[in-house]
């Protein structure tokens, strides 16, 4: 089933205003991640306004669905959809990564409604999505759990292991997406650790694959629906991304992984998401 054109106007807005409060966030503390979290806003935008059954008037429902940044510093995408959804008021977004905040530099579950998984050190996001999709199983529970990597972050061994025991768990309840903007902190992926081919090393540990547009929302409903009709395996959307999406000057620049826009930095950034309208 495709989406309407008034569900893919409402679900761009959501995107938009998420990738706004990325800017702004990031700016205000002058630290922050605002590359990778530009790239995977669409994709949140997706789950947290069409797919996830939450609820942010009751953030701990036991059937709730799970979502875990393995990609714990790209923080700026999932603290601007929470908000957007209305976890918490838009307001405090201004407080990131300030003395005593709640929205520290990397989600925790501890102090934040909302948060499924306190995640940061890199590679362990998608062992703790495993578990919650496991005890999915045990419980005989029918949420799904969905986990963000980073093609960065598949480096790190302990993804691996736990691509091997989700697949040998059958854990058909859990769909992982790499954001594959194919740059990280130090260059381009291929230059730092070439991960491909991504597609046949997941097959390879026995999951569906799927690869997609990740700024492409009929794409992302496509994809998403395809892994909720796989049964007996997980699946992993290898969704093709721009680092920066959405701000020209940072579209496929390494150099803003970890970099905080200036005033005037930020005034362009706005200007071009608001459509070229000033920001008020």
């Amino acid at each position: 089933m495709t989406l309407s054109e008034q569900t893919l106007v409402e679900l761009q807005e959501k995107a938009n205003s998420i990738r706004q409060e990325i800017v702004k966030m990031v700016a205000e503390a002058s630290s922050g991640h605002p590359g990778g979290s530009l790239s995977a806003a669409d994709i949140l935008a997706y789950l947290y306004f069409h797919e996830m059954n939450i609820d942010p008037q009751n953030p701990n429902e036991p059937n709730r669905d799970r979502f875990v940044l393995s990609k714990g510093h790209a923080s700026p995408v999932l603290y601007a959809a929470l908000a957007e959804k209305g976890f918490f008021p838009k307001e405090e977004l201004a407080s990131f990564r300030k003395l005593n905040s709640r929205l520290q530099g990397h989600p925790s579950k501890k102090s934040l409604p909302g948060v499924d998984m306190s995640t940061g050190s890199l590679g362990q996001g998608l062992s703790a999505a495993s578990g919650m999709a496991l005890a999915a199983k045990l419980d005989k529970k029918d949420y799904r759990v969905y986990a963000l990597l980073g093609d960065g972050e598949i480096q790190e061994g302990m993804i691996w292991e736990a691509a091997m025991s989700t697949s040998h768990f059958q854990l058909d309840n859990l769909t992982a997406f790499l954001d594959y903007n194919g740059l990280q902190i130090d260059g381009s992926t291929s230059e730092v650790m070439d991960p491909n081919p991504l597609d046949a090393k997941f097959r390879a540990f026995n999951w569906h694959v799927i690869m997609i547009d990740g700024h492409d929302f009929q794409q992302i409903n496509q994809a998403i629906e395809e892994a909720k009709q796989t049964k007996g395996k997980p699946t992993i959307i290898i969704a093709k991304t721009i680092k920066g999406k959405g701000v020209s000057f940072m579209e496929n620049q390494v150099g803003w992984h970890g970099t905080a826009p200036n005033a005037e930095q930020l005034a362009q950034a706005l200007q071009e998401l608001n459509g070229g309208k000033q920001n008020a």
